[in-house]
């Protein structure tokens, strides 16, 4: 069981997450980018993978060879605080710069400040509680297909031949992030209330994010 939790953790980790998003906005309705497919979008996707999985990468490997963290695991709350600035810089930098470019749809400009407002509240709660990331990152990848159900999509999307209900979307996402927080939980990286904040948290910033901008 905790290798296939070890499993899930890895594929839903929370650097993951605007890449996932990335890629539902432009299967769910490419043409917010203007484009037909995603295909059309595989430079933008790129661009997002290598921003926000890669260069925080860097950053956090960085200080595990200089020895600022232990482990990459970062199992301390102490160890989260330099990883976690480093993300919510490139993040906030991202967001500033899709705010001010007219060739990224509101949409997932939105979903971007959103994700980094979550990770600002997570920097802070981490002071006082270990709020759960993979969490955070979940109810945000939640939040991002509901704001999509409901104002920047059709009832359906196209995925290859295969024509995939938004209802079938939204439990789909909901088994994922309780599937991951069932894996956080095996693993005994967190405790319940961890993962509610941070469910909660990330949700509900996608929500905040959506009313500031729209």
């Amino acid at each position: 069981m905790k290798t296939i939790a070890y499993a899930i953790s890895f594929l839903f980790h929370p650097l993951f997450v605007v890449t996932y998003m990335a890629i539902l906005i432009s299967l769910i309705n490419p043409y917010l980018f203007g484009k037909n497919d995603i295909q059309d979008n595989a430079i933008f996707i790129l661009q997002i993978f290598f921003s926000t999985l890669f260069l925080p990468l860097i950053g956090v490997l960085m200080m595990k060879l200089l020895g600022f963290i232990n482990t990459l695991e970062m199992e301390d709350r102490k160890e989260r605080i330099g990883p976690l600035m480093v993300c919510i810089s490139l993040y906030s930098w991202m967001s500033y710069n899709f705010y001010n470019d007219s060739s990224i749809p509101n949409g997932f400009t939105i979903f971007m400040v959103g994700s980094t407002m979550a990770l600002c509240l997570a920097f802070f709660i981490n002071v006082f509680s270990k709020i759960s990331l993979h969490a955070l990152g979940m109810g945000g990848l939640l939040g991002m297909v509901v704001i999509t159900m409901m104002f920047f999509s059709y009832g359906s999307f196209q995925f290859g031949i295969a024509t995939i209900n938004m209802n079938f979307l939204l439990m789909v996402m909901i088994l994922l992030s309780g599937l991951v927080g069932t894996a956080r939980l095996i693993l005994e990286a967190h405790q319940p209330m961890d993962l509610y904040g941070g469910y909660f948290i990330g949700f509900g910033t996608q929500f905040l994010a959506f009313s500031i901008l729209t």
